[in-house]
């Protein structure tokens, strides 16, 4: 950790990298040309269909639900198949389950582990502070528990579930499973295995030796990280509030209940994310705690997971950690 308090001059306008427009009122206007909405289409020849199921009305929040095609098509299935619960990147602020690029990761792993996926849309800040996503999460984990939905009360294995999500969706799955880890007798039959961080979104007030190196980083500028949490915590929070640095005051004491449940975490890394001298201070404060913790570096910046070909390296581990639990259930 460095001893800097301030970074480099950054050079880069924060709200121009994000396409974004502050509002009087507090909102703010997403003008992103970059995300392109997929768009569901049953004769589409995609690896896997997908469909939207709404959540909370009040909220706009849904899932979009991914079954290989090949489990669809063939009427003699009878398994069930490990549950992936998805949660989409984007800072807190950004993006959506609808991404094109987000369909794109869930149904390719849909199709490779095979799975079924449950890709959530949260709500967005700074509209909805956190802990607004987090609510979100958990609520659609109680969903699960009880809803009929074909496609999951068919072909899901509740009892083999996962929580995954990338970068923003990173953080969500580490702070949500806490919550969830105190709560695992009122998900029964939804039993969770274990949580998947790829390149998880934390900060903190105090600069590190990757943020100060990486100031300008092309993919995610240090400015805009500062933005995104300044967005997204709650009005007055700084960024060593325990949403955004999880090593604050020694780590939360929820992390015990993950450690007594047996959950098994799988953290995935990106030597040139600007972020990971972040994740890696995580990583060891975890370990430290006794929870069983797998590491995996990849190549690339902190927007690997936005390109599916970037993600097949990481694709193969959480194909190999998802199967070994799933064989442990049996």
């Amino acid at each position: 950790m460095s001893n800097k308090a301030t970074p480099t001059h950054s050079t880069i306008d924060p709200y121009k990298f994000l396409q974004i427009i502050p509002n009087a009122d507090g909102t703010i206007t997403r003008n992103s040309s970059l995300f392109i909405e997929a768009t569901l289409d049953p004769n589409k020849n995609t690896s896997a269909l997908s469909k939207d199921v709404p959540i909370n009305q009040s909220n706009n929040t849904w899932v979009r639900i991914f079954l290989p095609r090949k489990v669809a098509l063939d009427s003699s299935f009878s398994s069930k198949l490990p549950l992936i619960v998805h949660f989409h990147g984007g800072g807190l602020v950004l993006l959506s389950a609808a991404a094109s690029f987000s369909n794109d990761i869930c149904s390719t792993i849909a199709a490779e582990i095979p799975c079924v996926v449950v890709s959530v849309e949260y709500r967005l800040a700074p509209e909805h502070r956190l802990p607004a996503a987090y609510d979100d999460a958990t609520e659609v984990l109680h969903w699960m528990k009880t809803t009929q939905e074909e496609w999951l009360q068919k072909y899901a294995d509740l009892s083999c579930c996962f929580l995954m999500g990338d970068s923003a969706g990173g953080n969500i799955v580490y702070h949500a499973g806490m919550r969830l880890a105190a709560q695992v007798n009122n998900l029964l039959p939804l039993k969770i295995r274990g949580l998947i961080l790829n390149y998880p979104f934390f900060g903190g007030v105090k600069r590190t030796e990757s943020e100060l190196r990486m100031v300008n980083d092309p993919s995610s500028p240090l400015c805009t990280t500062d933005l995104l949490w300044e967005l997204a915590l709650p009005v007055g929070a700084d960024r060593d509030h325990e949403y955004c640095n999880p090593i604050v005051g020694g780590g939360s004491k929820l992390l015990e209940q993950i450690k007594l449940v047996g959950w098994k975490i799988l953290m995935a890394m990106a030597k040139g994310d600007i972020l990971i001298d972040r994740q890696i201070e995580a990583l060891k404060m975890m370990e430290q705690k006794g929870l069983e913790v797998v590491s995996h570096f990849n190549e690339g910046g902190h927007d690997v997971s936005m390109f599916p070909d970037d993600y097949k390296a990481l694709r193969t581990v959480i194909k190999s950690f998802v199967s070994s639990l799933a064989m442990a259930v049996e």
